[in-house]
């Protein structure tokens, strides 16, 4: 029996996430359907990320536990540490049917030491909970609950289980739809899955075979159900519900999931096989795939555990057509290739893939194409069509594809999908041809005045013109296969030397592009700006692998004075990046020095002013240094010291400055000195000046 659905799969009140709204909202114009691959994967490494060991709820872990267990992705971190208190304590104590069964199938797959006892105690809480249900939740709580106590070991069984089969079926509707309780709610899609799920969750418990009366009954409502179902013209199917007044709206993603669960749950476990073509098994496993990479946990697992459950159903395993690429090059002879696989990528059954039809979107009612077999390629699994024998041109495409199984028996077991629509682009070389530009005095084109270009490269024509003249511009372009090709983009612009644009759309007529500059009516678009004008022309299109933008050459126009009240043309953008370019270098003039004195007259001058100092060194040797004064205490002579020393840095200073050191640095080392000179030269001058004194006294 497939897993439950999340419990936030039934509490959404939108559709999932916006980029599913713009999927399903384009699907019908171009969908492109992949099986799952590692980019899921990917996602749900980055989207599943634990907090401290923990996720914020039981229902989020069972989401990341139960994505990684489709996936077969092992866990690069382990939460049982932070989890299985949690679960314990919530198994040990009288826990709502809710907590209970978001506990319960966290457990059945991370495992906890929980005691076999404390499975018998809530099995028999539940038990006794399960008769006084009266919403279709109370019983899917506590019917699922059991289940998962079940698969633990435990020996569960319901003896009263026609009994709770019925009370779940009074919620049913005529049209397969259930209620959610039996309080005036609305009838809905989605609680159809709810029940339905429940249902096989009470089959399964069962201690007796049920009345398979009862049984069919709800195979026909599951038969009613499918009626109700949506499609796009692509063959996607999906469920959805309208809003109706304050009802709360799950969106289709939900909607198609639960019914998804229920129906496969129900097939699993009933004998016999329910009355489902297998087509819109396809087409539900083409919507979850058509999501794409959902970007929020919940979407993910929803996907994920959607395609589990279509993956191992008894009623059509899906298989899926997808394609390496939907954009073929005619000019590299690109093959169009097909993959045949099931919602997962496992291998499908030996078939044939059949194109049965192509139309152009231009023209869809005649096919161009029709009833061509892909041939199979065994080493690397795939199916491919060489298009070049084919005669395919460039444009747009549908192609319709139908797979054909090889043995009979796989028609019941695989679901191929009927005829698939599938949307392809062709690109190619295009060829510009028959091209030339003229000057000429009226509309009428001379043949012999034309000058030819070539458009596969850059030309130098070199026209000139006043602004009673007009210039001819006319080329084709053509397919690989010879038709007329019209592009998206073609345009001609004239750029003048002032750097004024002026460009002009050329339309096709006759299979050609013609232009007509008639200059005489264009003098005020052109700001009567007379000069050079450079010509060039721009063709683009998704499906030219040779879109171009060429070089036609230059025109001299002589255009009339422009009046006084005349439009001036624009001012030009200025280029931003010009900011960045090379600054042009400055050249710093600086002043003159003045005129010095000859080197011989300085060197003269020098020993002049060391004259004095020469002398006053003679002089101190002569008379000798007199110490009498001296202090001789301990602290007066260091600061007297200090003094002395303090006054010889102040001299060093004065020839650092004289030889290298600035201005500014000497006056902040001569005013630190001073500083410590003066308070130095204080206790020294004081200590002198009390000596008299102290002698007198004595």
């Amino acid at each position: 029996m497939p897993s439950p659905p999340s419990g936030m799969a039934w509490k959404l009140r939108f559709f999932g996430f916006p980029g599913l709204i713009c999927a399903c909202l384009s699907i019908s114009v171009a969908s492109v359907i992949r099986p799952v691959s590692d980019a899921h994967r990917s996602a749900a490494l980055e989207l599943f990320v634990p907090v401290d060991g923990s996720f914020r709820s039981l229902e989020e872990a069972y989401q990341a536990l139960r994505t990684f267990q489709i996936l077969g992705l092992e866990r690069t971190y382990d939460i049982s540490h932070a989890t299985c208190p949690i679960i314990s304590e919530i198994l040990g104590s009288s826990s709502k049917p809710e907590d209970l069964f978001h506990a319960l199938r966290v457990n059945s797959i991370l495992g906890c030491q929980i005691g076999t006892q404390i499975f018998e105690d809530v099995a028999s809480r539940l038990l006794v909970g399960i008769k006084e249900a009266n919403s279709l939740m109370d019983f899917y709580y506590s019917v699922l609950s059991l289940f998962y106590i079940k698969q633990q070991g435990s020996s569960i069984v319901l003896l009263d289980a026609d009994v709770i089969f019925d009370s779940i079926k009074a919620h049913g509707q005529s049209d397969g739809r259930y209620l959610s309780d039996s309080d005036n709610s609305e009838p809905s899609t989605h609680a159809a899955g709810i029940a339905l799920e429940t249902l096989a969750g009470v089959l399964s418990l069962a201690d007796s075979d049920m009345d398979q009366s009862k049984i069919e009954v709800v195979k026909n409502d599951i038969v009613k159900l499918f009626d109700s179902i949506k499609s796009y013209d692509d063959g996607t199917l999906y469920f959805d519900e309208k809003r109706i007044g304050d009802t709360e709206y799950r969106g289709p993603l939900a909607t198609t999931a639960s019914v998804v669960h229920g129906v496969t749950a129900f097939a699993a476990i009933v004998s016999g096989k329910l009355e489902i073509n297998g087509d819109k098994m396809a087409g539900l496993a083409k919507f979850f795939l058509s999501i794409g990479i959902p970007g929020r946990t919940n979407d993910i697992y929803i996907q994920l555990e959607s395609l589990s459950c279509l993956e191992n159903n008894r009623i059509s395993i899906p298989l899926i057509l997808s394609f390496p690429a939907a954009v073929l090059s005619l000019s590299s002879k690109d093959h169009l290739k097909a993959d045949v696989t099931t919602v997962f990528g496992s291998a499908a059954p030996p078939l044939t893939v059949n194109l049965v039809q192509v139309f152009s979107l231009d023209s869809e009612d005649v096919p161009i194409l029709e009833n061509k077999e892909l041939q199979f390629d065994p080493e690397n699994s795939i199916h491919y069509l060489d298009l070049l024998p084919l005669k395919v041109d460039v444009g747009k495409y549908i192609l319709f594809f139908e797979i054909s199984l090889h043995d009979p028996d796989h028609l019941n077991i695989y679901a191929t999908g009927g005829r698939i629509k599938a949307f392809f682009f062709f690109t190619g070389i295009i060829k510009a041809d028959k091209a030339a530009v003229g000057i000429f005095d009226t509309d009428a084109e001379n043949a012999v005045a034309l000058q030819k270009l070539d458009l596969s490269r850059d030309n130098t024509v070199s026209l000139a013109a006043n602004h009673l003249k007009k210039m001819h511009l006319n080329f084709q372009l053509l397919t690989p296969l010879g038709h007329t090709f019209k592009p998206h983009q073609v345009f001609l612009k004239l750029r003048h030397e002032s750097k004024v644009e002026h460009i002009f759309a050329l339309e096709s007529s006759a299979g050609k592009y013609k232009v007509l500059l008639d200059f005489l009516g264009l003098v005020e678009k052109f700001y009567y700006l007379s000069g050079r004008y450079d010509i060039k022309l721009s063709v683009g299109d998704a499906a030219m692998e040779n879109s171009f933008l060429r070089a036609i050459g230059h025109i001299d126009l002589d255009l009339p004075e422009s009046p006084e009240k005349a439009a001036r043309p624009p001012p030009q953008p200025i280029d931003p990046y010009l900011r960045f370019v090379p600054k042009q270098e400055i050249s710093h003039i600086f002043t003159a020095p003045e005129k010095r004195p000859p080197e011989e007259l300085s060197s003269a001058f020098l020993v002049l002013t060391l004259l004095p100092l020469v002398g006053f060194l003679i002089g101190l040797l002569h008379l000798g240094v007199n110490l009498k004064g001296f202090p001789s205490s301990s602290v007066p002579a260091f600061c007297s010291i200090l003094f002395h020393g303090g006054i010889g840095a102040i001299l060093l200073l004065y020839v650092f400055f004289w030889l290298k050191l600035d201005l500014f640095t000497t006056l902040e080392a001569l005013g630190l000195l001073g500083v410590f000179l003066i308070f130095v030269g204080h206790r020294t001058l004081s200590h002198h000046a009390s000596t008299p004194t102290k002698l007198k006294t004595t």
